[in-house]
């Protein structure tokens, strides 16, 4: 398609982004004419799909069965980094390229990261509790000591994916005076100060995901784990609800064999009202709902690279390529 104008593009869920405070120009421009679809149905996207040049989705699954009948596609723009909505060897098998996007919600994430963290290890949300109930006004004291803080400085780091996300998280806690250790991938990883995964648990204070889901590393972390580290250790999950064995990780936060969880990802997404950990009343258990990477900086740069990705395939080139 060098030099090749894009007719007709679709952006299948604007709504999973939101873009009210967002400057859509550059991605206005990529294409002569723009489809916007707050979220587009199942039943629905065969036609949506049959005469567009691109398409643009976050989570709208794209299959064999959509991909195979789009004849006039050549271009699925994933507006995120996770390529696990589209079937990439379908869109291959129909010569449709699939390019997503990489690092563009790096300082959202880490930030949104330590504020989970930090809440768990300042006792934040029990001290507001406290204080709304009236705990303080009624204290003999200038302050309230109801609750243990602990300090960040002389903590162990454990990252398991160590990518953008893991790396800038490193940084910060460096920051902060931590240690960090770093695991290795699977038992084939060989690279330099990479550790086990069940050597670095019973070492870590703090377990931070980064890692994407794929077989390998779904239930990553399960019973057998969570039992190795430390009895005041914090788990952080903002990567994919499904790294964790959720029931197990409820158990270990009942029976405080770990110090607390904050998440901000959980399986399903969206979950169900009932799902046991949003129902559990624990105060070691904070829970946000996959927020993040939702910055407006971090939307912005989502939507900039789209277009970028979309210019770079009219010239014949093909950038962030989903292989």
């Amino acid at each position: 398609m060098t030099d090749s104008r894009i007719r007709t593009a679709a952006f299948l869920d604007l709504e999973s982004i939101g873009c009210e405070d967002l400057d859509m120009a550059t991605l206005e421009a990529a294409a002569d004419r723009w489809l916007w679809y707050g979220v587009v149905r199942a039943e629905e996207l065969d036609a949506v799909l049959d005469d567009v040049d691109v398409v643009v989705s976050n989570k709208v699954v794209l299959n064999d069965s959509h991909l195979s009948k789009a004849k006039r596609l050549k271009l699925v723009c994933i507006a995120a980094t996770g390529a696990d909505n589209v079937d990439v060897a379908a869109a291959t098998s129909n010569n449709i390229v699939v390019a997503n996007v990489h690092g563009y919600a790096t300082a959202s994430v880490a930030q949104h990261m330590f504020g989970l963290l930090l809440a768990l290890t300042t006792r934040f949300n029990d001290y507001t509790a406290a204080v709304k109930r009236g705990d303080w006004s009624k204290s003999r004291f200038f302050c309230l000591l109801d609750y243990p803080v602990r300090e960040l400085a002389g903590k162990t780091l454990g990252i398991v994916g160590f990518g953008h996300l893991g790396q800038a998280v490193a940084k910060v806690a460096e920051a902060f005076g931590m240690k960090v250790l770093l695991a290795k991938r699977n038992a084939q990883d060989q690279r330099p100060g990479r550790i086990a995964l069940s050597e670095l648990l019973p070492r870590v204070d703090v377990l931070s995901l980064h890692c994407p889901l794929t077989e390998e590393t779904r239930h990553l972390i399960g019973t057998r784990e969570l039992a190795l580290m430390k009895k005041d250790a914090v788990l952080i999950n903002t990567a994919r609800g499904g790294l964790i064995d959720e029931m197990a990780l409820l158990e270990a936060l009942q029976n405080q064999q770990i110090g607390g969880a904050g998440l901000d990802v959980l399986q399903p997404e969206p979950p169900p009202a009932e799902h046991p950990l949003l129902t559990a009343e624990l105060s070691n258990l904070i829970i946000t709902p996959h927020t993040a990477w939702i910055s407006r900086e971090s939307r912005q740069r989502l939507i900039n690279e789209i277009a970028l990705n979309i210019e770079a395939f009219k010239t014949g080139q093909v950038r962030n390529r989903v292989v």
